[in-house]
C-alpha cells in the first residue's frame, strides 16, 4: 500500500473520478461516500451535485496514492446528522476502487477523514455499515469504532459505530 492523502475533487481529476465511477459498475446502485456519483452522466455534472449539496453541510475528498496520484477511493464528511444519517448513514462515508480493495486502504482513508472531521470540530464520529460488510466493520473497529447498535433498514442491518475523535491525528 502507498501513502494516501486527500484532495478536493476538482476537474484536474475528471479521468480519474471517471474511472473511480466505471469501475464501480454503470449499474451500481449506490457508492458509499460518493454522493451521488453512481447517477451521474458525467464527472462534470458530479461535481456541479457536490457543489450545489447544501441541505447537510459535508466535505468531499478523493483518495489520492501519492505515489502515482491514482484514485484509489472516495469519502465523504458529514458535519451535522439528521434523522437519517443519525440512524443509517452516520458522519462518514467511504469507498474503495474495486481493483484497490484488500491493500490497507480502507483503514487509511477512515483515518484520513476521522483527521479533518477532527479538524472540523466534530469530537464524536458515527460510522455505519451493512452487518454484510465484514470488512467495512473491521475498518472502523481498526480506527477506535464502538458498536452501539444494529437497526433493521428493511433491505438490510446496519451497523452503527461510535468513534471517539479526540486527538485521532496521533495515530
Amino acid at each position: 500500500m502507498g501513502a494516501l492523502k486527500l484532495v478536493k475533487p476538482t476537474l484536474d481529476y475528471k479521468d480519474e473520478i471517471w474511472n473511480f465511477r466505471l469501475e464501480h459498475g454503470l449499474t451500481a446502485s449506490k457508492i458509499p461516500g460518493a454522493n451521488g456519483l453512481e447517477v451521474c452522466a458525467s464527472c462534470e455534472e458530479w461535481l456541479k451535485k457536490i457543489e450545489q449539496l447544501n441541505e447537510i453541510p459535508a466535505s468531499n475528498y478523493l483518495a489520492l496514492r501519492e505515489a502515482d496520484s491514482k484514485v484509489v477511493g472516495i469519502v465523504e464528511m458529514r458535519h451535522v446528522l439528521n434523522d437519517y444519517l443519525y440512524t443509517f448513514g452516520g458522519n462518514i462515508g467511504y469507498s474503495i476502487k474495486p481493483s484497490e480493495r484488500k491493500k490497507g486502504y480502507a483503514k487509511e482513508l477512515l483515518r484520513l477523514a476521522l483527521c479533518e472531521c477532527d479538524d472540523l470540530g466534530i469530537n464524536k464520529v458515527l460510522v455505519t455499515c451493512s452487518k454484510q460488510n465484514i470488512a467495512s466493520a473491521k475498518t472502523i473497529i481498526a480506527n477506535g469504532g464502538i458498536l452501539e447498535d444494529e437497526v433493521d433498514r428493511g433491505d438490510k442491518i446496519i451497523q452503527r459505530y461510535w468513534i471517539n475523535n479526540l486527538n485521532k491525528k496521533s495515530y
